[in-house]
């Protein structure tokens, strides 16, 4: 079959399961070509779709993400091998590193704490960004510190970051310039939809109500973070509130940053309110 006709055809029969069908179609195909999207659509018309495309498709039917199907996910700067074990990073994530931008303005954190590390996307994206840092990430999963530890190989990032297994910030000694944390914050009993029902349950819920990690989170803060540096921490668009009084608490000074679409998405703590 020829690709704009398998393109076609594939996109009908994902309209039912994604909110990007062609988009989804085209990534698929490109990837069972071992081209980029950009080189598949310029190509089309010279290839034929490979047999292996109609089994990824399959897969993408049944519910399962892209990133997962292809192994790969981009975040800022860098693209990360992503497996089940960890969550997919995501665009919204990325406020944390526009607000650390933000907050150090030209000058470099020197070291960087990711707590909850994953796939390992913050401390990596921020090492990238500032070439003279280095940074330790924490994660409570062996199997998201495997992937963690091979995104920074692959990206010649493990001279500068170093991973460990851990529960939050418990036995580390700060200071730390830049402390990166994306904690499970879904309410036990919410209904999931999408790619996040193929994600681990450990990285998405929090208790009750969303906050058990951040009431853990937030009495630790204030020892690991140094002078004139920041926490930058992703809270549910509907937790704003109740987040910031934990840290405030602590007396930590809170300021919110947006993602693109508006909503509350990162909360950034620091230890002097003049900062």
């Amino acid at each position: 079959m020829s690709v704009a006709s398998a393109l076609r055809d594939a996109a009908t029969r994902l309209a039912t399961v994604s909110e990007t069908p062609r988009l989804d179609a085209e990534l698929l195909l490109a990837h069972a070509l071992g081209l980029s999207r950009e080189m598949l659509l310029l190509r089309q018309r010279e290839l034929d779709a490979p047999p292996a495309f109609d089994t990824l498709l399959e897969r993408r039917i049944r519910g399962e993400p892209i990133a997962y199907i292809m192994g790969v996910r981009d975040f800022w700067t860098i693209s990360l091998h992503v497996t089940p074990d960890v969550l997919i990073p995501r665009p919204d994530t990325e406020t944390l590193i526009e607000a650390a931008v933000e907050h150090f303005r030209g000058r470099s954190p020197a070291r960087v704490l990711d707590l909850g590390a994953g796939s390992g996307a913050l401390l990596l994206a921020a090492l990238d960004q500032w070439p003279l840092a280095v940074g330790i990430g924490v994660d409570i999963s062996a199997a998201a510190l495997a992937v963690a530890k091979g995104n920074a190989e692959r990206l010649g990032l493990a001279q500068r970051a170093s991973f460990q297994l851990g529960d939050w910030g418990e036995g580390l000694v700060g200071p730390f310039d830049l402390i990166l944390i994306n904690p499970p914050y879904i309410a036990r009993g919410v209904k999931l939809t999408g790619d996040v029902l193929h994600e681990p349950e450990g990285a998405l819920f929090a208790g009750s109500d969303g906050l058990d990690d951040y009431r853990r989170i937030a009495p630790i803060l204030p020892g690991l973070l140094g002078a004139g540096g920041m926490a930058a921490i992703e809270i549910g668009f509907d937790q704003r509130e109740s987040v910031t009084a934990l840290l405030v608490d602590q007396g930590l000074s809170v300021s919110i940053r947006r993602d693109l679409a508006g909503h509350d998405r990162c909360l950034v703590a620091t230890l002097d309110p003049s900062i």
